[in-house]
């Protein structure tokens, strides 16, 4: 099999490669082509990536190339991590909100929206090129914002589904407080990527979720950062981007006193980055885990086999909703389990979600559809009306100062700009 990583001069695809090697016997990996149009990022990546292999004895070849063309020849599968504007624009996701007293944050909230302008355009240019070179091959979306990235490319009709790792965190966590095989491990996960709840935890058909809450009630809520009294009214477990919504003004004055994500990961990337031009790394460095991502491998290898191979097993994806949720519109994406086989990916029904969750889903799911029609179409005034609907912003005034705020610092990478 061959995949194609658009994107493959990040600094996580060592943990891609680490995967691959680890689980040989559930993809059968011949080919990886690391497409990216940075040469000296790309260099230091294919060749740790080459080390990283040929220490674990896999035979596959890694090629790296900044042509699309080239990469995507005849791919089984493409996925798709890539950062428009680099840590740079991120930065200015995360630190430009501030000053409109909003959570700074490069998936959600304003950040959010700015990602969702500069990137769905890209990301829809490479997919329709990837559909003339390899029309069979599917689309695999870890880009950010997922949800939107995932919607934009179903609507244009590309056999695409968009890949979180939260989920698969979540999971491996309860298996190793369980001590049992993460495998056994089946999640309610409901929401909206990067607004989602472990509502049910089962093993062997019976839902542990409140035993163990009773148990790790404190853990969770470190590690969620919402305290513990909230985390056992509502009796499951919000995903770490729930804070944003539940503890807004809190993350502000945190946000104002320390330094931005982007500048913590900038300086990952350059130390990496140095690693993997250090001939004698052969595996993938520690520093790697502190990047974010953790078993982003082992999700995405488990969806490529799926997809590849029809397995027909349960993961948790972004995909159409199709009735799965009855208060959102069929063409939402969701965040679910499904099940995944080579004829398709089909949701798994849903037990009925509580309002307070629906409310909040609903919500940003509105707002979701404005983003990617203010991504597509461009404009002052869809920018306005996506940041009115969000949940975070949600005042008029502000929503148009943030508006003029977010086309200046993004204007270079929106051509609309110049004429709005």
């Amino acid at each position: 099999m061959k995949l194609a990583i658009v994107g493959g001069g990040s600094t996580y695809t060592p943990e891609l490669v680490d995967g691959f090697a680890r689980l040989r016997a559930e993809f059968p990996l011949t080919e990886l082509a690391l497409v990216d149009p940075a040469p000296d990022r790309l260099a230091a990546v294919g060749a740790v990536s080459r080390r990283i292999l040929a220490k674990q004895g896999h035979p596959a070849r890694i090629t790296a190339t900044p042509s699309l063309e080239e990469g995507v020849d005849g791919a089984d599968a493409v996925l798709f991590q890539l950062r428009v504007g680099g840590q740079a624009a991120r930065n200015v996701d995360e630190t430009l909100p501030l000053d409109f007293c909003c959570v700074g944050q490069e998936t959600t909230g304003a950040g959010g929206l700015a990602k969702a302008l500069r990137t769905v355009p890209v990301v829809l240019d490479l997919a329709e090129r990837v559909r003339e070179l390899a029309p069979e091959a599917r689309i695999v979306d870890f880009t950010n914002p997922v949800g939107i990235v995932t919607r934009a490319l179903l609507d244009a009709g590309h056999d695409a589904v968009g890949l979180c790792n939260v989920a698969i965190g979540f999971q491996r966590r309860f298996a190793s407080w369980l001590g049992i095989a993460p495998e056994r491990v089946r999640l309610e996960h409901v929401g909206l990527n990067h607004l989602t709840w472990e509502r049910g935890v089962f093993v062997d058909g019976e839902d542990v979720l409140p035993a163990e809450l009773e148990k790790h009630a404190a853990e969770v809520a470190g590690d969620v950062g919402l305290p513990e009294w909230l985390i056992r009214r509502l009796g499951v477990v919000p995903s770490y981007y729930l804070r944003y919504y539940y503890a807004h003004d809190e993350v502000v004055e945190e946000q104002r006193k320390a330094p931005s994500r982007a500048s913590e990961v900038a300086e990952m990337e350059r130390k990496l980055l140095e690693m993997y031009n250090d001939p004698a790394v052969d595996e993938k460095p520690e520093l790697l885990s502190k990047r974010g991502g953790a078993y982003y491998s082992e999700a995405a290898v488990q969806l490529l086999a799926s997809l590849v191979a029809g397995r027909g097993d349960v993961q948790v994806v972004n995909v159409r909703n199709n009735g799965t949720l009855p208060f959102l519109g069929d063409d939402a994406v969701i965040e679910v389990p499904a099940r995944v086989s080579g004829s398709g990916i089909d949701p798994l029904p849903q037990r009925p979600v509580p309002p307070d969750f629906r409310g909040l889903i609903a919500h940003v799911s509105a707002y979701e559809e404005l983003a990617l029609d203010a991504a597509l179409r461009g404009g002052r005034e869809r920018v306005a009306a996506a940041l009115l609907a969000h949940p975070l912003i949600g005042q008029a005034d502000l929503s148009e100062r943030l508006a003029d705020a977010l086309i200046a610092a993004n204007a270079k990478h929106l051509p609309w700009a110049e004429r709005t």
